[in-house]
């Protein structure tokens, strides 16, 4: 009796799907394998930081090292924040941080459409040095900006906190990048109403790279948060240091030995509020990421 011929299709097609099916499933389990070991090895130093700040000094130099802490001493976070002027810190942080970030922000939407949108003699040429600074390290540009600065009379203010970074060619690119696959029709568009440059870039092209530029603002906000050399070259005085600077007040005691635990806790004052934006603006964060991707 000879076989049905639908009935071996449809055993080859279960075979199949079958088949399938398992590549699937580990294909799944080998991406969330991937992804579990990936986050224990990123999570663990910020879980051994968390625990070190919650320690007693003692258990803190101990070998073998304790993952837990035997007694949970919160009392270490008190003792930090009162150990330097945190307060000071922090205010000088969110100022140049947020100053910062405006202008740079500011700067490099300006830049970008003029760059994308407006002809004018030498345009690539400016472009292509505007790029070029990029290139250059940052300890060559230390020295002549110090004594430019300096000659300002700007040592030890916020001035020379906030201007110097708020130029920089990174966030120009990024844009320029995004104008460039941005509809033409709707700036010609604009154009025809009548609309100057101006505000075709703050009512058109502006509301269409809000992703993009809440990315931008991100990455410059947590840049100049982090920043440790440059406020370091530019003040002396206690009362201009920033957050990275300040935790260096932790680390000594006056005999001479490191407390660990206070530098941890200090470590989260710093840590803490960059986390928190970022678990706010994720979502705008990876969206600005994938249109600013330059195509090819």
């Amino acid at each position: 009796m000879a076989s049905n011929p639908s009935v071996q299709v449809q055993v080859a097609q279960g075979r199949a799907l079958a088949s399938r099916r398992r590549r699937e499933r580990l294909h799944t389990g080998l991406t969330y394998l991937i992804l579990g070991v990936s986050a224990v090895i990123l999570g663990m130093p910020f879980f051994w930081m968390a625990t070190t700040a919650l320690k007693p000094i003692q258990e803190v130099v101990i070998y073998p090292p304790r993952w837990l802490p035997s007694e949970i001493r919160l009392e270490n976070f008190v003792e930090a924040w009162q150990a330097a002027p945190f307060d000071r810190f922090y205010i000088n942080s969110v100022v140049t941080g947020v100053a910062t970030t405006l202008l740079q922000v500011l700067f490099a939407l300006f830049m970008a459409y003029a760059f994308a949108f407006i002809a004018f003699p030498a345009k690539n040429l400016l472009f292509l040095l505007v790029l070029s600074t990029m290139m250059i390290p940052v300890e060559m540009k230390l020295v002549p900006n110090y004594l430019l600065l300096k000659e300002l009379g700007w040592i030890n203010t916020y001035w020379a906190l906030i201007i110097p970074p708020a130029a920089h060619a990174f966030p120009v690119f990024v844009l320029f990048q995004q104008f460039r696959t941005l509809p033409r029709d709707l700036l010609d568009a604009a154009t025809v109403d009548g609309a100057t440059h101006v505000q075709t870039l703050l009512r058109v092209v502006a509301p269409m790279s809000r992703p993009l530029l809440a990315a931008v603002a991100l990455v410059s906000f947590v840049g100049r948060w982090n920043d440790y050399l440059w406020p370091l070259i530019v003040t002396n005085k206690v009362a201009m240091r920033t957050l990275p600077i300040g935790l260096a007040y932790l680390k000594e005691t006056q005999e001479g030995g490191n407390r660990w635990n206070l530098l941890m806790a200090g470590t989260i004052f710093v840590v803490a509020p960059i986390l928190v934006l970022f678990i706010f603006t994720q979502k705008q964060f990876v969206e600005g990421i994938t249109r600013g991707a330059v195509k090819g």
